[in-house]
């Protein structure tokens, strides 16, 4: 209890005491945001740790899935596998797959990205101009002509125009004109921009990229590249078609921490030489995190 000052009158005392509980307040105030701000920090640097954690062990990954790679000469090398490992509290399943499973978007004839479109629900109609305006993408125009490609994205009220260049990623596919965006959805697990090659290697090829090949019912040890004897209907599959190579490999890393947490992440790697065993050309991430907090972004 607060006792009376000498020399000091009631309202003098009575503002001291206000200025008290204002300070009292303030303290407390200030000790409920350094708690929470504690709160938020220990988290986040949960969360970092993890993201850092998971990077490590994709890394990881990689390494390995070059080092295996790298066992072999270019004829031998396997064009899929998968392998295991542990480290620290964490539980790694890896499998990785050349590119050339996929239908490279700069580089497949029409033939093929047609029949791809036509398989995933697209009307033959449809999923021939679908390939007309991917293919106009991709093209250069011709220096003086009038610029067709261009003019049907000013048609079409957009305020870009084709790139007229190769793809740089496959996510382009949805800025293509006339693309619905279902089916461009359920083409990009297909597709890719680091194949290299006209060709897909139907051994190790998704059903969906088999189907999209000329003469699909070929022996699934052939595939196809865009030299017109290949797009030839009638002549035996297996005599005119090439499995098509690539340098560049996805890897799938799957992580499994003993908390409980889960990540996947998805890269793109190009095989190198000694001094450069690979390149990162995509890395994806997928990190688990407590509900609540921010999901860490894309590489």
């Amino acid at each position: 209890m607060m006792q009376d000052h000498p020399g000091m009158s009631d309202s003098e005392q009575g503002v001291v005491i206000v200025a008290v509980l204002w300070i009292l307040m303030a303290i407390s105030i200030l000790a409920a945001v350094y708690s929470t701000y504690l709160s938020t920090a220990a988290q986040a640097l949960a969360i970092n740790d993890t993201a850092l954690r998971t990077e490590a062990l994709v890394s990881a990954s990689l390494e390995l899935t070059a080092y295996q790679l790298a066992l072999t000469g270019d004829r031998e090398r396997p064009s899929h596998g998968s392998f295991h490992f542990k480290m620290d509290d964490a539980d790694v399943s890896v499998k990785f797959i050349s590119e050339a499973a996929r239908v490279d978007l700069n580089f497949a004839p029409k033939e093929i990205l047609a029949g791809l479109f036509a398989g995933l629900g697209a009307s033959k109609a449809a999923a021939s101009e679908d390939a007309d305006r991917i293919v106009g993408w991709r093209t250069r125009p011709v220096p003086g002509a009038t610029n067709d490609e261009e003019a049907l994205y000013r048609m079409a009220g957009l305020d870009y125009s084709p790139r007229q260049s190769l793809f740089t990623h496959t996510g382009e596919l949805a800025l293509v004109v006339g693309l619905p965006p279902g089916l461009v959805d359920r083409a990009l697990p297909f597709v890719t921009v680091f194949n290299g090659s006209a060709g897909v290697d139907a051994s190790i090829a998704a059903p969906e990229v088999i189907a999209a090949l000329p003469g699909h019912d070929q022996p699934k040890s052939a595939s196809a590249n865009d030299t017109p004897a290949s797009l030839d209907h009638s002549a035996p599959a297996a005599a005119d078609v090439t499995t098509a190579k690539s340098t560049c490999y996805r890897v799938e890393a799957a992580i499994s921490f003993r908390g409980g947490n889960r990540t996947a992440s998805d890269v793109v790697i190009a095989l190198g030489d000694k001094k450069e065993p690979y390149r990162v050309l995509s890395w994806q991430d997928d990190v688990v995190v407590p509900r609540g907090a921010v999901k860490r972004g894309t590489l």
